[in-house]
C-alpha cells in the first residue's frame, strides 16, 4: 500500500490560499461584524482551509456555509474556490474518491472559463490524487500535462514542488534513474526560485532513490542536508523524516552508535516540538527502529515488548511483520532460546512465502510485457532490414534502366492505385455489411427481449397473479387441518416468490427505468439493485448526465455494455467493490463510461484471443455506435474499462 502523498503543499496558487491570510480569530470577528454578502464567501473558505489539518468536521461546516452564499447570491465565480476547498477537505480525510469528484469539477470549470492558472492547479491536484488511488498511468500522464502548463505559466511557486512529486512517483514505480533526474531538476529549480518546500521534497526523493541504486554515501549526505535545512526553516515533518531515514541507514549497516545518536536526537525534537510529535506518531517504522536499538544495546525485554505490541496491530502489512519476526529470531538466538527462535523463524518463513508469491505474480506480468516489447523490436528490425534491401535493389535497377523503370513504375503505381481503391471499396462494403448484420442481430435481440419481457410480465405475470387470487379466495371456503393450512400458506409463499422472480427476469430483459427515465436513471438503479441483491458494493457517479436525453439506440447499447461489464466483474473477477461512472462532455460531444473493480484482474494480452460471447457482444455494440474502448488490468490489481461514445 502506498503512503498517501500530501496534497496540501500544492494548493497555494488559488485565490483562497492567500499568502497574507488572517488568523482564525480575526476571520471570526470580520465575519461577525460584516453584513452577509459575496465578500464573506472567501472568508468562509479561508476558515475551512484553516481547520482542515485539525478538524475536518468544522472545515465542512464553513465550506458548506460558503456554498450556501454562492447559491443565495448566484455568485458562480466562486465555484472553483468551493471545488478546491472540497478537494483539500476530502484529501485530508483520505477519502480520495470524493476528492476526485471535486477535482474533476474544478478541472471542467477551469477549462470552461479558459482559466489556465486554475487548470494547472486542478491538474497538479489530480496528479496527486491519481498517485494515492494507485492509478499510475493516469498519474504520469496528468503529471506531465501539469508540468508543461506550469512551465508555460512560469509558476515559480508550484514548479519546484511538481518536480519533487514526479520524482516521488517514479521512485514508487521503481524507475530510480528517472526519479533522481526529476529530483535534481526540482532541486535546481527550488534553489533558483527559493522554494524550501520544493527543495525538501526533491532532496528527500533523491535520497531514497540514491539508497535504492546503492549510492548510500550520497544518500546519507543528502539526508543530512535535509535535516539542516529543515531545522533552519522550522519544517518539523522534514526533520522527523530525515532522522527516521538516517536511523534506517544506521540500522542496515549495523552502526549501533549512529542509530542510538539519531534516535536520541529524534526523541529530543519530538518532546520539544508538538508538530514533530504529531508527524512522528504516523511513522510506522519508528517503533521498529526503537526495538532494534534496544536489541543493539542488549535490552531484549524492551525490544520484544515493542515487537509483540506492533505485531498485534499491524494487520496485513506483511513486510513490516516479517521485519519484526526476523528481529525476534536474532534476539532469541542471541539469548540462546533456540526453540523460541525457531518458532519465530517458521512465522517469518510463512510470511516470506506470501511475499515471494506476490513478487512472482508481479514478475510474471512484467516478464510478459518485456517479452512482447522484445518481440515487437525484433519485428521492427526485420522489417527495417527488408525495406533497406528493397531500397538498394530499386536504386541499382534505376541506374541500369532509368527510363524503363520510370515507365514501369508509373504503370505499376497506376494499377496499384486502382487496386487499392477497389480493395478499399470492397472492405468498406464488407464492413457496412457486417455492421448491418450486427445491427440487425442486436436490434432483433432487443426486440425479442422486449417481447419476452412483456409476455412474461403481462401474460404469465397476470396468470400467476390470477392463480394467487383464486387460491386466496379458495382459502376462505376450505376447511383444512392445521398441517394442510401450513402447506397451503407455504404454496402461496412459493407462488409469491415465483411472481417476484418472473418480474425480476422481465425487468433485466427490458428495464422500465431505461425506457421511461433514460440512461442515467437506469445505470443508477442497476447499481442500487446490485447493492440490494448481491454482496458487491457498487457505487455510481454521474457528471452532467441529468439534462441530456440520449436516443434509444445509444441508451440501450450503453446499458447492455455496462450490464455485461458488471456481470464479468462479479462472475470472473470476484470483485468486492465496483465503480460505474458516466460523464457527458459537452465540449467534444462525448459520453465517457467507466467501469472499475477491485477484483483479481487479468492479462490484457488475452483479450486479443478472447472468444467469449459477452466480450464479442460488447465489441459489437461499441462498433455499432462508433465508440472506443480501453481496458486496463493486471493480475491482482483490478480492472478499469473506459469507453468513449460520440453523441450527435
Amino acid at each position: 500500500m502506498k503512503t498517501p502523498l500530501a496534497l496540501l503543499v500544492l494548493l497555494t496558487s488559488v485565490g483562497l490560499w492567500s499568502q497574507n491570510r488572517l488568523d482564525r480569530d480575526s476571520l471570526f470577528a470580520v465575519i461577525k461584524a460584516s453584513r452577509q454578502d459575496t465578500a464573506q464567501i472567501n472568508r468562509y473558505f479561508e476558515l475551512a482551509s484553516d481547520y482542515v489539518l485539525s478538524d475536518t468536521d468544522s472545515a465542512k461546516i464553513y465550506w458548506n456555509k460558503g456554498k450556501s452564499l454562492i447559491v443565495k447570491f448566484r455568485a458562480n465565480q466562486y465555484e472553483n474556490q468551493y471545488n478546491f476547498t472540497g478537494i483539500k477537505i476530502f484529501h485530508a480525510e483520505q477519502d480520495f474518491e470524493k476528492a476526485l469528484v471535486y477535482n474533476l469539477k474544478a478541472l471542467k470549470e477551469a477549462e470552461k472559463n479558459k482559466n489556465s492558472y486554475d487548470k494547472a492547479e486542478a491538474l497538479r491536484t489530480l496528479f496527486v490524487l491519481y498517485i494515492n488511488l494507485e492509478k499510475d498511468s493516469l498519474a504520469i500522464k496528468t503529471a506531465h500535462q501539469a508540468l508543461h502548463l506550469t512551465e508555460q505559466l512560469k509558476d515559480t511557486l508550484n514548479l519546484p514542488i511538481i518536480f519533487g512529486n514526479l520524482s516521488r512517483l517514479y521512485n514508487e514505480l521503481g524507475q530510480y534513474d528517472k526519479a533522481i533526474a526529476y529530483g535534481k531538476k526540482g532541486i535546481a529549480v527550488s534553489k533558483k526560485y527559493n522554494s524550501i518546500k520544493g527543495l525538501l521534497i526533491s532532496l528527500n526523493n533523491v535520497a531514497i532513490s540514491q539508497k535504492e541504486v546503492g549510492e548510500r554515501a550520497e544518500a546519507e549526505r543528502t539526508l543530512y542536508e535535509i535535516k539542516r535545512l529543515a531545522y533552519q526553516n522550522n519544517v518539523p515533518r522534514s526533520v522527523v523524516k530525515s532522522l527516521v531515514n538516517l536511523c534506517y541507514m544506521a540500522q542496515e549497516r549495523g552502526d549501533k552508535k549512529a542509530l542510538n545518536t539519531h534516535l536520541a536526537e529524534l526523541d529530543r525534537f519530538i518532546s520539544s516540538n508538538p508538530m514533530g510529535k504529531k508527524v512522528a506518531s504516523n511513522e510506522e517504522g519508528l517503533p521498529y527502529l526503537k526495538a532494534y536499538n534496544y536489541f543493539f544495546s542488549g535490552q531484549y525485554a524492551n525490544a520484544e515488548a515493542i515487537a509483540n505490541e506492533q505485531l498485534d496491530v499491524l494487520g496485513d502489512d506483511q513486510f513490516m511483520k516479517n521485519s519484526y519476526y526476523e528481529l525476534l529470531v536474532k534476539m532469541n538466538y542471541t539469548q540462546g532460546d533456540f526453540a523460541k527462535a525457531e518458532m519465530y523463524e517458521r512465522k517469518s518463513d510463512s510470511i516470506e512465502v506470501i511475499i515471494t508469491n506476490e513478487d512472482l505474480n508481479r514478475f510474471e506480468v512484467d516478464a510478459g510485457k518485456k517479452y512482447q516489447t522484445a518481440k515487437k523490436d525484433a519485428q521492427i528490425k526485420a522489417q527495417t532490414a527488408k525495406l533497406e534491401y528493397r531500397r538498394l535493389l530499386n536504386f541499382i535497377l534505376a541506374g541500369v534502366a532509368l527510363v524503363v523503370l520510370l515507365i514501369g513504375f508509373l504503370i505499376y503505381r497506376n494499377l496499384r492505385h486502382r487496386q487499392t481503391i477497389q480493395q478499399q471499396k470492397i472492405l468498406e462494403l464488407e464492413t457496412e455489411k457486417q455492421l448491418a448484420a450486427t445491427e440487425a442481430v442486436l436490434r432483433g435481440e432487443e426486440q425479442e427481449r422486449s417481447r419476452l419481457a412483456k409476455d412474461l410480465h403481462d401474460g404469465l405475470g397476470g396468470m400467476l397473479s390470477g392463480v394467487k387470487l383464486s387460491f386466496n379466495a379458495m382459502k376462505e371456503n376450505l376447511i383444512m387441518t392445521p398441517e394442510n393450512a401450513v402447506a397451503f400458506e407455504r404454496s402461496i409463499d412459493q407462488l409469491d416468490n415465483s411472481i417476484r422472480e418472473m418480474r425480476r427476469v422481465a425487468h433485466n430483459m427490458l428495464p422500465e427505468n431505461l425506457m421511461k427515465y433514460g440512461l442515467d436513471s437506469a445505470l443508477r438503479e442497476l447499481c442500487v439493485e446490485l447493492n440490494r441483491s448481491t454482496s458487491v458494493q457498487a457505487k455510481y457517479q454521474s457528471i452532467d448526465m441529468e439534462q441530456h436525453a440520449f436516443n434509444q439506440e445509444i441508451s440501450i447499447a450503453c446499458y447492455r455494455i455496462v450490464q455485461e461489464l458488471v456481470n464479468n466483474s462479479m462472475k470472473h473477477a470476484e470483485a468486492k467493490n465496483l465503480l460505474v461512472q458516466a460523464h457527458l462532455s459537452t465540449e467534444d460531444n462525448m459520453l465517457h463510461l467507466t467501469v472499475e473493480d477491485d477484483g483479481k484482474g487479468f492479462d490484457r494480452a488475452k483479450l486479443s484471443h478472447a472468444q467469449g460471447i459477452g466480450w464479442r457482444n460488447i465489441q459489437n455494440r461499441i462498433q455499432l455506435i462508433k465508440g472506443k474502448i480501453d481496458v486496463n488490468s493486471d493480475a491482482g490489481k483490478g480492472t478499469s474499462v473506459e469507453i468513449e461514445i460520440p453523441i450527435t
